[in-house]
């Protein structure tokens, strides 16, 4: 007696590949819209990132190669040769050093006495929004205006001497002087970008919860113990991302000192800077070439504090954040 199997037909799987195949078509066209409205919402900034910032970055290494006087097209290529002038030239070396001179200094002026304010202002005294307004309004003065200003009080014969005469003290030369005119740039600068580092340092102390200062103090902490132990840690990111806009923003400094000390002063007295240079040996002289090598060079140094900064800080800090806010959610 012999039985026979009967075989399922391959058929009885068509239904579950079936509905399969439009679960996968809806996730496919859902992943195509959300890649669309991507693309949508992104794509004016990386368009307008593209045409003002790479576009003339590029420009501006090809324009380097080239001897151009900014007529015409470039025509005389000289290769590295504007590269090599500008590591090789003495006053672009005193330019940086001078570029690095404001950035410690703005650093270390800047960064405690922000803090100090900022503590300061976040107490609950008389009078508070009118000292915010004072410390910050100097920052949103148009640099054209404080360079002006400042070259005005600062001349020989100008309001600070002549305070100064009054009080019986003898005036001094506070541009043209090398041994006075690096401190006169840096309070200049501190006075005038204070305001910034303040609102900064301000809203991440209004950030850090108030039960931390309530415990603190509970446990007998002293006013001091609870800065040092609670509020620098937590206020770490904010300074941090101060002290990277600090110091690019010092890196690129031009307008201040080409008001206050003209193109020319401001070599002989000590206080060019990297741009100053690109624009008297550019510019000025007529050598756009040249000029765009030095741009170039600028957005290196600038580009390698950036990278920097993205790679030992920034991710430190979002990682941080990060793990804080699961920590937290547990």
């Amino acid at each position: 007696m012999s039985s026979s199997l009967i075989e399922v037909p391959p058929a009885a799987d068509a239904p579950a590949s079936a509905a399969g195949r439009p679960a996968r078509a809806r996730r496919g066209a859902a992943d195509w819209r959300k890649r669309g409205e991507i693309a949508l919402l992104a794509g004016p900034a990386v368009v307008v990132f593209l045409a003002f910032v790479i576009f003339p970055v590029l420009m501006a290494a090809y324009y380097g190669f080239f001897s151009w006087k900014g007529f015409g097209p470039p025509t005389n290529f000289i290769g590295l040769q504007n590269y090599i002038t500008i590591l090789q030239d003495p006053t672009f070396r005193d330019a940086v050093i001078h570029n690095g001179v404001i950035v410690v200094a703005s650093l270390v002026l800047q960064g405690p006495l922000a803090i100090l304010f900022a503590l300061l202002l976040n107490q609950r005294i008389r009078g508070r929004s009118i000292i915010r307004v004072l410390i910050f309004v100097p920052y949103v003065i148009a640099e054209v205006v404080v360079g002006t200003g400042w070259s005005l009080m600062l001349q020989d014969a100008g309001a600070v001497n002549s305070l100064l005469g009054k009080l019986g003290i003898e005036g001094a030369s506070w541009i043209a002087d090398p041994a006075l005119a690096m401190w006169t740039l840096i309070l200049i600068i501190t006075w005038k970008y204070i305001g910034f580092a303040v609102i900064l340092m301000l809203a991440g102390l209004q950030g850090i919860p108030e039960e931390l200062y309530e415990a603190a103090a509970i446990d007998g902490a002293s006013f001091w113990q609870i800065q040092l132990r609670i509020t620098l840690p937590l206020l770490g990111p904010t300074i941090r991302i101060w002290a990277f806009l600090s110091i690019i923003g010092s890196l690129q400094l031009f307008d201040l000192v080409n008001i206050i000390w003209g193109q020319y002063v401001s070599a002989t007295a000590g206080t060019s800077t990297m741009a100053t240079y690109m624009y008297l040996n550019g510019h000025m002289a007529g050598n756009y070439g040249f000029g765009n090598a030095v741009a170039v060079v600028l957005f290196v140094i600038s580009l390698v504090v950036a990278l920097v900064y993205q790679r030992f800080v920034l991710r430190r800090d979002t990682e941080g954040a990060l793990t804080g806010g699961k920590e937290r959610r547990k």
